[in-house]
């Protein structure tokens, strides 16, 4: 599942109120991803309200619900609330990857990268994420070890530490289908996302394609 067209996808992560979800319209990008069932992240939020935020997307927008190792039991939850996507991280056994009906998107740290090709061979799975070795961390990692992964017809976008500052240099470096930040467009105390850091985030994404 190739992306629509040629041009790079913006995906903002970690949306937890409704001014946030106006910067992401006003930017036009196109995932928004809400952080589920993850008690020991700041920007987790319940499933409830993630779906009244939802509401408020622009219908271009998919929304994403971002998980670490979910259960069958979260996955019904999460797909009974209308995300248009399931991002995973940390393992997930055969079992509960047959319950996914909505498209995945497997993402992998760059010490997990050996399951890639179970992966590459899961048709739940669409697309991939390539973050660093501590998602969330808001720390890059070395971008070159993308090259070394074999390209198939699925989408990949990449994550870790990405901001207004690198972003240029990580899409010519890697020619990757998307990019992918939470803390790299969070306002300069950590708390909330930045309307114009998100601007300015989506502008240079758009003028290097």
């Amino acid at each position: 599942m190739k992306m629509e067209n040629d041009m790079k996808k913006i995906k903002i992560c970690g949306i937890t109120n409704e001014k946030e979800v106006e910067y992401l319209n006003e930017a036009k990008v196109d995932f928004a991803g809400f952080i589920q069932f993850v008690s020991k992240s700041k920007r987790n939020i319940e499933t409830k309200q993630a779906k009244a935020l939802i509401n408020l997307l622009d219908k271009s927008i998919k929304s994403v619900a971002v998980t670490i190792s979910p259960d069958i039991e979260q996955i019904e939850i999460i797909q009974e609330a209308g995300f248009d996507y399931l991002q995973i991280h940390g393992s997930i056994s055969d079992e509960v990857l047959e319950k996914i009906n909505i498209p995945a998107i497997k993402a992998f740290n760059v010490n997990d990268l050996s399951e890639y090709v179970r992966f590459h061979n899961c048709e739940k799975v669409v697309g991939y994420i390539f973050d660093a070795q501590v998602p969330g961390s808001g720390k890059a990692f070395d971008w070159s070890v993308i090259k070394n992964i074999p390209k198939d017809e699925k989408f990949a976008m990449l994550a870790g530490g990405l901001n207004c500052e690198n972003v240029a240099q990580a899409l010519k470096m890697t020619n990757i289908d998307g990019v992918d930040t939470s803390s790299g467009v969070e306002n300069d105390n950590g708390i909330g996302k930045s309307r114009e850091k998100i601007i300015q985030f989506a502008k240079i994404v758009r003028e290097h394609q």
